[in-house]
């Protein structure tokens, strides 16, 4: 597995050119192959099977993760959310976590990152309550959880996670967006 990240996106298509240069660096896909989606609305290649992606962006930025099997991924710009919102998202457990947090809102944002990931990885999109969506608790290092591997990143302002079915990488690569409009 992989993952890649850029920041300064100044159009939601330049999500794409992240995905497109990481398929060319990566697997040696050039130009990006053409991409379908399954029922869930989960993106894939048709011509390339065994080559999973995943793609999310928030704001200004870009996260995109490659790998020989299902991949999630989810990145969200930290913002302060409706106060309700994490009795209505977070299993106990979480909310135990959260309350011991320093700061709720990174907190929160990491929690919903992984929640966000996992679904993204099944492909069956929002199935059930998101309370009931199962993460690990956000931990330093990659973590295994039902048979699936989540990893977490974060920096100022921002948090990422990937759930899959391989060990994600401790570092991400980091792209300049000095990339062409696909």
């Amino acid at each position: 597995m992989v993952i890649y990240h850029a920041k300064g996106l100044t159009a939601r298509s330049q999500a794409r050119d992240l995905l497109a240069l990481a398929a060319a660096e990566h697997w040696g896909l050039s130009p990006l192959p053409q991409i379908a989606r399954h029922e869930g609305g989960k993106p894939y290649f048709p011509k390339h099977e065994g080559r999973h992606f995943n793609l999310s962006h928030s704001g200004d930025r870009a996260l995109c993760a490659l790998d020989g099997a299902p991949v999630g991924v989810d990145i969200q710009l930290v913002k302060e959310w409706r106060p309700s919102l994490p009795r209505r998202v977070c299993a106990p457990a979480e909310l135990d976590w959260l309350e011991r947090q320093p700061s709720l809102w990174p907190a929160f944002t990491l929690l919903w990152a992984l929640k966000e990931a996992r679904v993204k990885e099944s492909g069956q999109g929002l199935t059930s309550s998101i309370r009931d969506i199962r993460v690990p608790l956000p931990a330093e290092g990659p973590v295994q959880l039902d048979g699936l591997w989540f990893g977490t990143w974060t920096g100022r302002g921002w948090a990422a996670a990937v759930c899959g079915h391989s060990e994600p990488p401790e570092k991400i690569f980091e792209k300049s967006l000095d990339i062409p409009t696909v």
